[in-house]
């Protein structure tokens, strides 16, 4: 199925308009942008200062949508995030009030902040997009997509996220420190104001949701499926890894080719498509041995390995897209 002209000048538009005010990051808003017609969720991990936040509230600013940010902390609570339920004397019944997780794009601020307790409220929000308060479900907007920052560096008052956590981030991203160029037209930029504050929307979250439904139609060639298996499945059979990628990371892969095919004008899948995207898949899925990690074996490397030692499929190299 070709694609239409009309998804194909809103994606251009939106990343238009992030790279118009996060600059030096074409390859990070790309990815941000793959997760979100992937219908996937994003952790940056990164120093403080590098832009995690402005990134995410470019994103909502272009897109005319419900927005919600969670600044996390020790103290906040689940109901903080889901909602809570008020009883009403008049009316003699319990009322929801809805908690800022019921958006289209919300951005979880410092996650690594919050307790256990509470990271473990968004479990159910990241998996079925929905919450459950006093045993009754309350669905989320549609489409929604989470966005959390961490910093690596800070470990007082933190909580490590669980893998169960981790693994329901499509992907995991670093913007890095911008080069000396960038940052100078960073600062001339800044002289006048955010750039942030001046963006206009350029879609709607109902286009959102159509490119959404568009890029399940873009085709992955067996060839290409089996490729990107190979991968994982090597991921789980390595002698320093303790846990590997789970059929949730071959999922999550899936949809984040088919929409980073569908970014580039194909309605198709490529090899390299897998190669390119498989370090921001997988590199937070995996949880290497305690013997590994005290030889500092690092995961990135055990992905280099795997991603270099893996044929790629030569049938695809030759043009053969079905």
């Amino acid at each position: 199925m070709p694609i239409r002209k009309e998804s194909t000048q809103i994606i251009s538009a939106l990343r238009s308009n992030l790279e118009s005010c996060i600059l030096g990051k074409s390859l990070e808003i790309q990815l941000l942008l793959t997760s979100l017609f992937a219908g996937g969720h994003v952790l940056i991990e990164d120093v403080p200062g590098t832009g995690k936040t402005q990134l995410v509230k470019a994103l909502a600013k272009s897109i005319s949508g419900d927005y919600r940010r969670i600044q996390c902390n020790p103290d906040i609570l689940p109901s903080d995030i889901t909602g809570v339920s008020i009883f009403h004397p008049r009316d003699q019944q319990f009322y929801f009030r809805p908690g800022p997780v019921m958006t289209n794009i919300l951005l979880v601020d410092e996650i690594n902040r919050a307790t256990t307790k509470s990271q473990s409220a968004l479990l159910e929000v990241m998996e079925e997009r929905n919450v459950t308060v006093d045993g009754e479900t309350h669905d989320l907007p549609h489409p929604f997509m989470l966005i959390a920052t961490q910093n690596p560096i800070d470990f007082e008052g933190t909580y490590s996220l669980p893998e169960a956590q981790l693994d329901r981030f499509m992907m995991k991203i670093n913007l890095g420190y911008p080069d000396a160029s960038t940052e100078k037209q960073l600062l001339l930029d800044h002289q006048v104001g955010q750039p942030v504050d001046r963006l206009e929307p350029v879609t709607h979250m109902e286009d959102i949701a159509t490119i959404q439904k568009e890029i399940r139609n873009v085709h992955i060639n067996e060839v290409v499926v089996d490729y990107m298996l190979e991968l994982i499945r090597r991921t789980r059979e390595h002698q320093a890894v303790l846990l590997g990628a789970s059929p949730r990371a071959s999922l999550s892969c899936m949809m984040a080719c088919k929409a980073y095919a569908f970014l580039q004008g194909r309605d198709y899948v490529l090899p390299d498509d897998v190669k390119n995207l498989a370090p921001y898949i997988l590199s937070h899925r995996i949880l290497l041995r305690s013997e590994s990690r005290l030889e500092s074996v690092h995961v990135e490397s055990i992905l280099e390995s795997i991603i270099r030692d893996v044929n790629v499929p030569v049938t695809m190299m030759m043009g053969d897209k079905r």
